[in-house]
């Protein structure tokens, strides 16, 4: 799966992204420091299945319990306003996240860049105002994507060369948006029995920002929320679900734990200096600062931003495959080898699928190991759920 990392120039994105993937990228108080986008995988973090078992096993993604899960993050260059009419670096920005399955609107919530992304000082500029630009953007895009065909759409409905839901279906398909999605709109907003020649602009620019908010998803990384002189203006972001965050701090607890001076995990509240650690006044002057973002936001923010997209926007579940379900092992014997990420409702063959399409074609039955009960292919799976999956292939 894939996560978009979005927001206009010099919002701290790049820093959000090396900071949850720990991967090097060019940081710069510049707009445009990011021309190509970059990958990189971050973690989620969930209860490992070795706790409901009460067993210890050597797993790296393991730790003390907590099971991390990776996933794809891709920091897309910054934008800027009337990046759909190409300006800026134009439809690129959005291109390039158009297969993300749910998107990271990193926001400078303390208002230390003006709206083109150049440095101003703190709280002159309001945040609210990139919120808006940023999902404009979006909007504007998915309903070029639709006017551009509206006319040739009608024409094919009109002649019954093609359904309602399909034609919009095909015009969206390069943004990974399935049929039940557009159904689904298209029934909230009581547009499923209206003609299409009927729709006024209204209708249009209602059904798209619609599909857009279920389709692409925002989630806000309020950042810089360490500077903000107040973040009550959280408060005034409707409808979406808004995180305070400091990638800066975050990236510096990661940097001082990879070096062997800190115990910190990403997502704690806290940290402690490892033993007999010699630590030099600069680098106490850097931690007391981590310190006093603590005491304002709680935690970095960066950990919570991702958990909350995948597990409570994206609505996913962890599975734990294995090929021997009294041992917990795969044929190497490596107890719980993998975590999964699968939607909500997955069912067991769903499970079979995303390890071998063969497997699923083989399908024969699936083992709960918990329970130790033989299930069915259509078993909808949960949370935490560890299985074995029996199929001709798999015997053979």
């Amino acid at each position: 799966m894939q996560i978009g990392l979005l927001g206009k120039a010099n919002v701290g994105k790049s820093t959000f992204f090396s900071a949850a993937t720990e991967t090097p990228v060019p940081i710069g108080n510049f707009p445009f420091t990011t021309i190509q986008p970059n990958v990189g995988v971050a973690y989620v973090k969930s209860d490992c299945a070795c706790k409901h078992f009460e067993i210890k096993h050597q797993n790296p993604l393991c730790v003390n319990g907590t099971r991390f899960i990776p996933i794809k993050l891709i920091d897309v260059a910054g934008l800027v306003p009337g990046a759909h009419e190409g300006k800026g670096l134009g439809n690129q920005f959005l291109d390039d996240a158009r297969q993300a399955e749910v998107l990271i609107h990193v926001v400078d919530i303390a208002g230390t860049t003006d709206i083109q992304g150049q440095p101003v000082p703190i709280g002159t500029h309001d945040p609210i105002e990139d919120v808006n630009f940023v999902e404009n953007e979006f909007d504007q895009w998915f309903t070029d994507i639709l006017r551009r065909e509206w006319d040739k759409l009608t024409r094919e409905i009109e002649q019954k060369r093609a359904k309602l839901t399909d034609g919009i279906a095909k015009r969206f398909t390069g943004l990974g948006i399935k049929d039940y999605q557009i159904q689904d709109v298209l029934h909230k907003l009581e547009l499923s029995s209206k003609n299409p020649k009927e729709w006024n602009d209204s209708d249009i620019q209602t059904f798209v920002k619609e599909l857009r908010k279920n389709t692409k998803p925002f989630i806000i990384a309020a950042n810089k929320a360490d500077l903000c002189k107040d973040l009550d203006i959280i408060k005034k972001i409707p409808d979406t679900i808004v995180v305070p965050c400091s990638a800066e701090t975050e990236l510096l607890l990661r940097k001082a734990s990879k070096s062997g001076m800190i115990h910190y995990e990403s997502g704690d509240e806290k940290f402690s200096i490892v033993e007999n650690k010699e630590i030099l006044p600069q680098q106490q002057k850097a931690l007391d600062l981590v310190n006093n973002v603590f005491t304002k936001i709680h935690s970095t923010g960066i950990q919570k931003i991702l958990n909350l997209a995948v597990f409570d926007l994206l609505k996913l579940i962890v599975v734990f495959p294995v090929e021997d379900e009294t041992k917990l092992t795969n044929k190497n014997g490596d107890v719980l080898p993998d975590a999964k990420l699968l939607p909500h409702d997955s069912t067991a063959k769903d499970l079979a699928g995303l390890i071998h399409a063969d497997i699923a074609k083989g399908f024969l039955h699936a083992i709960d190991c918990k329970t130790k009960q033989r299930i069915g292919g259509d078993h909808k799976l949960k949370h935490g759920d560890v299985i074995k999956i029996v199929s001709t292939l798999s015997r053979g």
